[in-house]
């Protein structure tokens, strides 16, 4: 595929989140007007508005749940899930008290009240680092415009149920509940101006087989109804008045893709093994109980990181221990016998936190949080910690501390476990006398101490995001230094070695955790450093495991060698692609040179 545009074809670039290739007329919609109006009420209006608003409310909620139903029929309750996170929204008594408070003290009419404290919501969530939290910043927006327009007596700007011809939509962004009302007869695909990979929109457009892009930047401006274009879901690319030559050239690309499909499919149901029979376990990340239920139709062989946050999040009060042990024993019993990994709370100043204020830090990922919060807040962590031993009777549950850096951390967690495992032994609840406890690598301090910490758990995860951020002082969505993020940097490199030889000493696994597990470049260099096992997104696995079937440990080896020895990041990237294109050809025929 030729990287620059041929004549007459105009292309935009932008970031690729459900692959396919689609192409037909554009149906442009521009940005929605969300203008609020902001009047002064008097004190007699007060009740009106508050009444105004709590229907609003309602309405907001009974749409949302209709759209939940649709989207269960559609595609099923775990795709529907999504919209819980709606659904609480509305239930934030925080948030409902705020609004109260503005529109009763400041005589604030309900849209203004409203939309100043769900804008303020939305803004704290959206300067998260982590990616997938800082995207449920969209999800209070949407519910945001549902009761403004509701309020206001506006209909949906957009909505794609009522599309009547075939056409690939342009647009400023695709809201959540929109995209669950995709139909894939009339929506061919889609491109946003904004969005990310971990937006709701590219989930369901993934779900539902629909090519997208997002981040084009501005699209939805340049571009009109009703001109002819290509979308390219493999690479984020989208061509205007593509030629002949174009369409020839992603003909035969879709055909290739449609053959990947097919063995990417068998690939799934046999085991992850080298072709020099290393077993090579492949797990899965999941944010909720009810993803565990996908794993296996992915090829995963349990969960590698139960991420435990979205428990906390969205809500008036902490959950319960009954409420956790709850969910962990669901994911449990859903994998068993296969291992679930459950990292205690990784939360910080950055991000709500039931039940508390939002503490703001000048640095907050350097601040307070993952496990320096939890043995500030040792009730908090008391009850994650019992609810995640009891859940350890379901099946084979394992504990991990994120965010390490001491080998103190760990020794006041492991003495709160033990601490736990005494009061449910005195109480009569039965939970797995030996579970195994683990801690993630990815600060700098744990792997230079990581044979010390050795002593202290049964296993390592890696988690290269952090690792490589702090490793290289790089804010990966920092535009200005974003090129800077390199997880095949030498240090990084060395860093997981490092970690690798220390695990060994003392017999333990380590697993990585990061996005470098998803990415079938990187993969053979992981395993080369001596990295047992591997932990994705459950849509991740396929192609990683279809990789490693075609693998051989003594490549892997020599290319872990050659990084060890090597001082440019780029040439570490390079050579790790070369092999992987070398055996998994197949893997990067959508991917444009």
């Amino acid at each position: 595929m030729a990287q620059g545009a041929r004549p007459g074809e105009r292309i935009f670039r932008g970031t690729a989140v459900s692959g396919g290739v689609c192409r037909g007329r554009i149906l442009v919609v521009g940005k929605p007007d969300h203008t609020i109006p902001h009047q002064l009420i008097e004190e007699s209006q007060v009740k009106a508005e508050l009444d105004r608003l709590q229907h609003a409310f309602v309405l907001t909620r009974q749409q949302i749940t209709e759209v939940q139903r649709r989207v269960t029929k559609a595609l099923g309750s775990a795709d529907a899930s999504i919209f819980d996170a709606h659904l609480l929204v509305l239930e934030d008594q925080s948030l409902v008290d705020e609004v109260t408070r503005l529109i009763q003290q400041e005589r604030a009419n309900a849209e203004h009240a409203f939309n100043t404290v769900a804008e303020r919501y939305a803004k704290t969530l959206g300067a998260i680092e982590d990616e997938y939290l800082r995207e449920r910043a969209a999800d209070i927006r949407d519910v945001s415009n549902r009761v403004l327009n509701n309020l206001l007596g506006r209909s949906n700007e957009f909505d794609p149920a009522k599309l009547s011809e075939p056409c690939i939509l342009i647009s400023d962004d695709l809201s959540p509940s929109n995209a669950a009302m995709m139909d894939k007869k009339t929506l061919l695909g889609f491109a946003t101006d904004a969005g990310s990979r971990n937006s709701h929109s590219a989930i369901m457009a993934r779900a539902m087989e629909i090519p997208a892009i997002v981040g084009l930047q501005n699209a939805s401006t340049v571009l009109s109804t009703g001109e002819y274009a290509l979308l390219d879901g493999f690479n984020g690319i989208l061509i205007l008045n593509p030629t002949d030559q174009t369409l020839f050239e992603y003909g035969q690309l879709v055909r290739k893709q449609v053959d990947l499909n097919e063995k990417l499919r068998d690939a799934v149901e046999k085991p992850g093994v080298t072709l020099d029979g290393v077993s090579v376990p492949l797990l899965a990340n999941i944010e909720k109980a009810s993803d565990a239920a996908s794993i296996r139709s992915q090829g995963g062989e349990g969960i590698g990181l139960f991420r435990t946050e979205y428990l906390f999040m969205h809500r008036e009060e902490l959950p319960s221990e009954d409420e956790q042990f709850d969910a962990y024993r669901q994911a449990a019993e859903a994998v068993k016998p296969a291992p679930v990994v459950i990292r205690t709370l990784d939360i910080g100043g950055d991000k709500f936190l039931a039940g508390g204020d939002i503490v703001r830090e000048a640095n907050p990922f350097l601040g307070w949080r993952a496990i320096r919060l939890c043995l500030g807040e040792l009730a908090l962590f008391r009850t994650q910690l019992r609810a995640i031993l009891r859940a350890s009777a379901h099946g084979n549950i394992k504990v991990m501390y994120p965010m390490i850096c001491t080998v103190e951390e760990v020794d006041s967690a492991n003495a709160l476990l033990e601490e736990c495992k005494a009061e449910l032994r005195s109480e009569g609840k039965p939970f797995n006398e030996q579970i195994d406890i683990g801690a993630m690598i990815e600060i700098p301090s744990a792997a230079l101490i990581a044979p010390a910490l050795a002593r202290r758990l049964k296993f390592f995860s890696i988690g290269t995001n952090d690792l490589t951020q702090y490793t290289l002082a790089v804010d990966r969505l920092n535009e200005r230094i974003a090129h800077l993020y390199e997880p095949s940097h030498p240090a990084v490199i060395r860093l997981i070695k490092m970690t690798v030889d220390a695990a060994r000493t003392q017999g333990l696994t380590v697993s990585v955790c990061g996005e470098m597990a998803g990415d079938p470049v990187m993969v053979p260099l992981l395993l080369g450093l001596g990295v047992d096992e591997l932990s994705a997104s459950p849509a991740l696995l396929p192609p990683v495991k279809f990789l490693i079937r075609r693998l051989k440990m003594d490549e892997a080896r020599a290319l872990a060698e050659f990084a060890l020895g090597c001082e440019s990041a780029k040439e570490i990237l390079v050579r790790s692609r070369e092999l992987a294109r070398s055996i998994a050809p197949s893997l990067f025929e959508n991917q444009i040179q």
